[in-house]
């Protein structure tokens, strides 16, 4: 069936249709991401954070580093408090950009301070599937 008002055929798209219609609203699940992860780095609550991603996700804490296992317990271990800001995300389809910046003290006196992206993909139930992060650090 063809013209003005045709519909399509079961099992098939119209023309003009996305070819993978996102499920997930991402700017959504990236909002949510940032408030878990303001507040989840403040309070050193890794159990919320781990919350955010689902199974077998991949998450690249530093360009040109392998994944660490055990990494926010690591970090959060080295750390006295922290202050933390995210940004709005940038959203793209089912991926997101979300800037942040932190101010941390460290147990052996010193700070830092981390500027930052991190680049996420989810998954259709907001979970994260894929992380990327790109940051810098000065020293205290």
């Amino acid at each position: 069936m063809t013209g003005e008002g045709a519909r399509p055929s079961p099992g098939r798209r119209p023309v003009g249709a996305p070819a993978y219609p996102w499920v997930v609203d991402t700017r959504e699940a990236a909002q949510r991401w940032a408030q878990v992860w303001e507040r989840g780095w403040t309070e050193h609550d890794a159990a919320a954070i781990a919350a955010l991603y689902a199974e077998g996700a991949f998450w690249q804490q530093h360009p040109f580093h392998d994944p660490e296992p055990d990494y926010l317990a690591r970090v959060f271990a080295e750390e006295e408090s922290a202050r933390c800001q995210f940004g709005p995300p940038l959203v793209d389809g089912d991926r997101a950009a979300v800037p942040w910046s932190a101010q941390t003290r460290l147990t052996d006196g010193g700070t830092e301070d981390l500027a930052g992206v991190s680049v996420l993909r989810f998954r259709a139930d907001g979970l994260v599937v894929e992380e990327r992060d790109f940051w810098n650090a000065a020293e205290g």
